[in-house]
């Protein structure tokens, strides 16, 4: 790839450097107008995002939902003005020069990180360091899962991710390197920013670690080059290119806010605007005589041609598509259409009628096994996995395949340990589109996975957390495994559906809600402990989609409602049978899903919760509950950590039984009556 191959996709007039300093001014000026942001990494990493841009990324920019693009992953979120630069010069929809000079302005769609759906052409939300690179991972798997099911004439395209040294340094980069190179997923060529700054100065600071030698070990393709030297980048990305069985590194020394006169190479051009002075000095540098956010028209002419130079790529691809059914079209980006929609409701409904039939005790987790199982032949997209607790998990079936190394036919993914990188990587799929992803580990290690939880809640991605092990109802394995305050974090997360059925009725109304629920995550709390099935008719109507419902009403009126979640609404409901006895008449509703009912209209919510005082019972923190209970209501949970015991005693050692519920309700009525 010589300057002559690059000449062509040049107008006569310009160079690389006239288009990489095209970046470097956008980016400068951007931040300095904004007196906010980070101009080194656009700065430095230009030439090397030129390189990938004009010689080998494959898009159109008139098309920036082509399915076969070559997906283009800022891990180094911080450096948005670089993604922004390039998605203006080669003529993305919606990024205009204004939106270039709105840069961290309220309501642009050039926010301070990217995010994804601010504007075509950003793939994912990054920021949180290491998160993109997970999400590459992700994208890359979903592309060689694809690939698989259709062509390489309708999917074959490369990942790249350009990741920094504080990516690196994150723990997640290791779980995405290691399952990458594990699984050999050659398409994905990572482009290491080594400037060796970092914010508090020089990386030495913090970090010795020989990276090449590190991503070698885990399997990898590694390149060493000089970042400003475009021949050599190039060769780089042609020599990865062509490794099909390793993903690649490419580590590109870089100088950070390369052209700037006093500040380049230093942390000073890292998170702060250069100063009018060194932006004036950089202009003199780099030989860039004009005014700022202007781009010469021959140059932008030049970024121009590469945003359409793939269009007969687009063209053949599209031919090809056409000759797929309207189906398989469609199941490309999104793989529960409406006939899809209409199975999955369908199963639903006919295993909501065989576990009223069978009426059997089945932990949650079992349940959602047996649901799976009806859903994987209604669903081609639904790919499964668990960070290596697969038999606790209930997460694989009898229908499913295992993903092997190089293998890409599989529909269950053996994750290992990574709980972060498994979450980081469904994000990828769901966001690469074609795939939907579940995955599943222990409640409590939700805390390894909560950024990419919040990313999947930020981005509006339908991603399924299969979170086992609920409560302290997992017994033995102790306060260190039984998660406590878990549902109440889960539950502060804006557009994240938690939702912990109490049968095996629930469950499978959970899983429906969580495959329809398009822009929003779903987290799935399942028990280790047998639940009594407490829906013996269930009907076709999901009653768990509007978040809770009445289970019990008493005949005459109420005196008190039981609000239970989960393993304890059997609590509530033989607790109402014990009021009953006292002539206490207990409504009993069950809330499976505080966000979802949160959205139902005020008449159902009243009618649901009713005027008489509430008892709430669950096996976790009060923390959340009194929106539910208001200002009089009782609750009856955990009030510390759990312990180590089986969990019929732990229960009963923490006080979390039916008579304990019992007499909180018999306290209200009391108090109620007193004050009546």
């Amino acid at each position: 790839m010589g300057e002559a191959l690059m000449q062509d996709r040049l107008l006569p007039e310009t160079t690389h450097q006239d288009m990489a300093n095209a970046i470097r001014a956008l980016a400068m000026d951007a931040v300095q107008k904004a007196d906010s942001g980070h101009p080194g990494m656009p700065m430095g990493m230009a030439d090397v995002a030129t390189v990938l841009f004009t010689r080998f990324l494959k898009f159109d920019a008139a098309h920036p939902d082509w399915p076969d693009r070559d997906r283009f992953v800022l891990s180094a979120g911080h450096g948005s003005m670089l993604l922004y630069a390039l998605l203006y010069l080669t003529g993305y929809p919606e990024m205009s020069i204004e939106e270039i000079r709105n840069f961290r302005q309220l309501g642009s769609r050039t926010p301070g990180h990217p995010e994804y759906g601010h504007a075509p052409g950003i793939e994912t939300t990054t920021g949180p360091l290491g998160q993109g690179l997970g999400n590459a991972v992700g994208m890359a798997l979903a592309e060689r899962l694809l690939n698989h099911r259709y062509s390489d004439e309708i999917v074959n395209h490369f990942t790249y991710c350009l990741a920094g040294d504080g990516c690196l340094m994150e723990g997640i980069s290791q779980e995405a390197i290691s399952l990458a190179g594990h699984l050999k997923l050659g398409r994905l060529i990572v482009l290491f920013d080594d400037n060796q700054i970092s914010i508090d100065g020089p990386t030495d600071l913090a970090v010795s670690d020989d990276q090449l030698e590190r991503f070698r070990a885990s399997h990898w393709h590694v390149a060493r080059v000089d970042g400003h030297d475009p021949e050599a980048v190039a060769l780089a990305i042609e020599n990865a290119r062509g490794v099909t069985d390793k993903p690649s590194l490419i580590a590109c020394r870089t100088v950070i806010g390369y052209g700037a006169p006093s500040k380049a190479g230093t942390a000073a051009t890292h998170g702060a605007a250069l100063g009018e002075e060194e932006v004036a000095g950089t202009r003199m540098s780099l030989g860039w005589h004009h005014e700022p956010f202007e781009v010469p028209k021959p140059i932008l002419a030049s970024w121009r041609a590469v945003g359409t130079r793939h269009r007969a790529a687009f063209d053949a691809w599209a031919q090809a598509a056409s000759r797929l059914d309207a189906s398989a079209r469609t199941h490309l980006t999104d793989p529960i259409d409406a006939k899809v929609q209409k199975g999955i409701k369908a199963a639903i409904e006919a295993i909501k009628s065989d576990f009223a039939k069978d009426g059997g005790k089945l932990a949650t987790r079992q349940s959602s096994q047996k649901v799976l199982e009806r859903l994987m032949p209604v669903i081609p997209g639904l790919i499964g996995g668990s960070a290596d607790l697969t038999g606790s998990n209930g997460t694989l079936t009898k229908l499913h395949t295992i993903l092997k190394p190089g293998d890409f036919s599989g529909t269950y993914i053996h994750y290992g340990v990574r709980e972060h990188e498994m979450a980081a990587a469904m994000n990828g799929m769901a966001l690469h589109g074609g795939i939907v992803p579940y995955g599943g580990t222990f409640l409590v290690f939700t805390d390894y996975c909560r950024p990419s939880i919040r990313l999947s809640a930020l981005m509006g991605q339908r991603v399924i957390y299969v979170m086992t092990h609920d409560s302290i109802g997992l017994g033995e394995d102790g306060p260190t495994h039984q998660p406590i305050e878990h549902l109440a974090a889960l539950r502060a997360v804006p557009n994240l559906n938690v939702m912990r059925p109490a049968d095996s009725i629930e469950c499978a109304e959970c899983w429906e809600i969580a495959l329809l629920a398009e822009d929003t995550p779903s987290i799935l709390a399942l028990t280790r402990q047998g639940l009594k099935l407490l829906r013996t008719s269930p009907t076709n109507e999901n009653l768990s989609a509007k978040g809770a419902y009445v289970l019990i009403e008493p005949k005459g009126g109420r005196d008190v409602t039981l609000i239970g979640t989960g393993s304890e609404l059997s609590l509530a409901v033989e607790a109402a049978r014990l009021l009953e006895g006292d002539g206490i008449k207990a409504a009993v509703v069950s809330m499976p899903c505080f966000e979802l009912f949160a959205t139902q209209d005020e008449s159902y919510r009243n009618a649901v919760l009713g005027s008489a005082p509430r008892v709430a019972v669950e096996a976790a923190v009060e923390f959340g509950w009194d929106k539910w209970l208001g200002p009089d209501g009782t609750f009856v949970g955990m009030h510390g950590f759990g312990a180590s015991a089986p969990a019929q005693d732990l229960y009963k050692h923490f006080g979390i039984t039916t008579d304990a519920v019992a007499a909180a309700a018999r306290d209200l009525v009391r108090k109620t009556k007193k004050v009546g």
